[in-house]
């Protein structure tokens, strides 16, 4: 018994079933291809200085209003929403389209931060947010020298 893929009329020439069926044939194209991007969430780094930790979060094409920042108990949490839809009506059809995209990440926080004092700023496709230590632990995180005798 032999088993097919779904594909393409076979041609190089697309079809008007093409963009009807692409969803579809995405799950059969490469076995990989949607589930990688339906999994993707955005790349982080986190930095730490002797007085904060720096988190830089990548995420172009979004709107600083699409992001949620939650700090509960030690847990951070940083969610984004984006839906756009175009619409395009041309003689005798119309074309419509969605994308959504959302991710969340969440983060153990360590107890040295100063939950109060975090904030955030998007700039160039990146969210950056400063988790300010506290006084306390700038302190003991202060870097001195010992002298051998």
């Amino acid at each position: 018994m032999s088993t097919r893929a779904l594909t393409r009329n076979g041609g190089t020439v697309p079809t008007i079933f093409d963009d009807f069926f692409k969803p579809w044939n995405e799950w059969f194209d490469n076995e990989n291809v949607l589930l990688n991007r339906v999994l993707t969430v955005p790349a982080v780094n986190i930095v730490e200085t002797s007085s904060e930790f720096k988190l830089s979060i990548a995420a172009p094409g979004m709107k600083k209003d699409d992001f949620n920042i939650d700090v509960e108990g030690n847990m951070l949490t940083i969610s984004c929403e984006n839906e756009t839809t175009t619409h395009e009506k041309e003689h005798k059809y119309t074309k419509k389209e969605y994308n959504y995209s959302s991710f969340s990440r969440s983060f153990s926080l360590p107890e040295d931060v100063s939950k109060e004092k975090i904030h955030a700023s998007y700039t160039d496709g990146v969210l950056n947010l400063m988790l300010p230590k506290k006084e306390e632990a700038k302190k003991v995180n202060a870097h001195h020298t010992i002298q051998v005798k």
